[in-house]
């Protein structure tokens, strides 16, 4: 597997191949569990080369304080990059992603001002600048993101649309640790005592689909908030029933809403988000 840590190394390699160059591309934060391998693993299967970029992108972050916390293990990356049958794996510092001012403007009306929108405001602005930006260097024909970030997919999708239609958006389900809790690379700071309490968001989210025979979405997530909070979870954000390809919050159900339901709430000074659909 190669490494490469700026751009004119990479170009000097992409614009070597030759014959058949179908490229899938995987773009993580790093501290890579068995999610992010699930999209690497995908992008093998379908593709001639795979590239996975590692970069912990400062603009996308509205709280320093989880900048600074964020998990780094490189060398672990890389193995496990390796392992899964990753060809390159593109590790550039924030001096080569940002060698001037940022200045790029991103708005996607409906999409980026509801639930992680409205409580983390200008972070899909910064997801938007910075899956840009490796779009055009890494120039993949294939790129895979997870639904646990359900939200962040369809934002992409819509930016593919706009700037990027020679790239396809593949959308991978989450990978769960076997109780149902999502993975998350933020998932270690949990502490053991309180990691036993995280997967009660699963199964709340399971038991949202035999309760909507009986309640409307608002009744769902008003009962889904109280039983957070009484298991302990500081804050609860918000739990949220919306409309899977729009993500409009529902009022009411149809078979033609494709609902989903989203949910983001913190545990031991840990911000948990996680989504699901309901049939």
């Amino acid at each position: 597997m190669l490494v490469f840590r700026s751009i004119h190394e990479y170009s000097e390699w992409r614009n070597g191949l030759s014959g058949d160059v179908s490229t899938g591309f995987v773009p993580t934060m790093g501290f890579l569990h068995a999610g992010h391998i699930s999209l690497v693993k995908a992008s093998v299967k379908d593709c001639k080369y795979t590239v996975a970029s590692i970069f912990v992108n400062p603009v996308q972050f509205n709280n320093k304080e989880d900048l600074d916390k964020y998990p780094r293990d490189e060398a672990n990356d890389i193995e496990l990059l390796e392992k899964a049958g990753c060809d390159v794996v593109f590790i550039p510092s924030v001096e080569e992603m940002y060698p001037d001012e940022v200045n790029e403007k991103y708005e996607f009306p409906g999409l980026d001002d509801v639930m992680e929108g409205a409580f983390r405001p200008g972070h899909f602005n910064g997801v938007a600048i910075v899956v840009s930006r490796l779009f055009r260097i890494i120039r993949p024909d294939v790129s895979y993101f997870g639904k646990k970030d359900y939200q962040q997919y369809m934002i992409v999708k819509e930016l593919a649309r706009r700037e990027f239609s020679e790239i396809n958006i593949i959308g991978i389900e989450t990978v769960r640790e076997e109780d149902g809790l999502a993975m998350s690379s933020r998932n270690v700071r949990l502490s053991e005592e309180k990691r036993e309490d995280a997967d009660m968001i699963f199964q709340l989210m399971k038991r949202a689909n035999n309760l909507k025979v009986d309640f409307s979405p608002k009744e769902i997530e008003a009962h889904m908030t109280t039983m957070l909070s009484n298991a302990g979870f500081e804050k609860v954000e918000y739990v949220c029933i919306a409309n899977g390809d729009t993500l409009k919050p529902l009022k009411n159900w149809s078979d033609t809403d494709h609902a989903r339901i989203f949910v983001a709430a913190w545990l031991d000074n840990v911000r948990l988000i996680d989504n699901m659909e309901l049939i």
